[in-house]
């Protein structure tokens, strides 16, 4: 089924959510060039038009992938994406990473894995009181490192294997979880401002990753379409 590239965003919102501000010239990626429309005041204007083809083309790969029991795993390392990636991750079911990416969490997946079972342990353990024969004191501690470990592997709960996908919210704020992917194999795919090589990923979403509405009106048109895919 094709995607209509005019009911994922629509033109007028992505100039409304400064969409189309791509970096300064001055640290402008040449290879962006496909996805820049012109120059204004020394910024870098995004071609709007470029960014609706790419958003399609991405959901088309992300829908392909979620219908075949794919996993896919969102990274949102940046202040503007972290709610959005979290929430987005929430409504598919599947894993994220937001804020920190912790070095190994795909070329030592086992020991991260490892890491989120003991976590997943000991709030099965507070939860069904079998931390009651230990003292005040060690109960408090044993939340505190519960609480730590929580921030870190939390939504590393779905994670039970390699991911098929790893999505990131900025290109270029994401080179070692593209690193990790990339040598495990794993297809990327990033939103990229025209700072970033677009050739380094396997699927681009051309757009301003600077911008929280930006952000977010890729980010809510992902979990429309693929959470229709999933939900099917």
């Amino acid at each position: 089924m094709e995607i209509n590239q005019d009911n994922l965003i629509s033109y007028d919102d992505m100039l409304k959510a400064g969409t189309h501000f791509g970096r300064k010239k001055t640290v402008y990626n040449p290879k962006m060039a496909p996805f820049v429309y012109t120059v204004r005041d020394g910024i870098c204007i995004i071609d709007l038009l470029k960014t609706q083809v790419e958003l399609a083309s991405t959901i088309k790969f992300l829908k392909k992938t979620a219908e075949g029991g794919g996993l896919m795993l969102f990274v949102g390392l940046t202040k503007q994406s972290s709610g959005g990636i979290k929430e987005l991750a929430e409504a598919l079911n599947m894993p994220y990473v937001i804020d920190r990416w912790i070095g190994g969490t795909l070329t030592n997946f086992k020991i991260i894995n490892d890491r989120v079972k003991k976590l997943e342990e000991m709030e099965k353990g507070l939860k069904t009181g079998a931390y009651d024969k230990y003292t005040k004191k060690e109960r408090l501690m044993l939340t505190r490192e519960m609480n730590k470990m929580s921030t870190h592997f939390e939504g590393l709960k779905k994670l039970t294997r390699m991911p098929d996908v790893v999505f990131v919210s900025s290109l270029k704020e994401s080179a070692l979880p593209l690193h990790e992917a990339k040598k495990m194999g794993v297809a990327c795919v990033a939103i990229s401002n025209t700072d970033s090589n677009p050739n380094s990923v396997d699927h681009v979403v051309p757009a301003n990753d600077r911008s929280k509405k930006s952000v977010d009106l890729i980010l809510n048109a992902l979990k429309q379409e693929l959470t229709a895919t999933i939900n099917q």
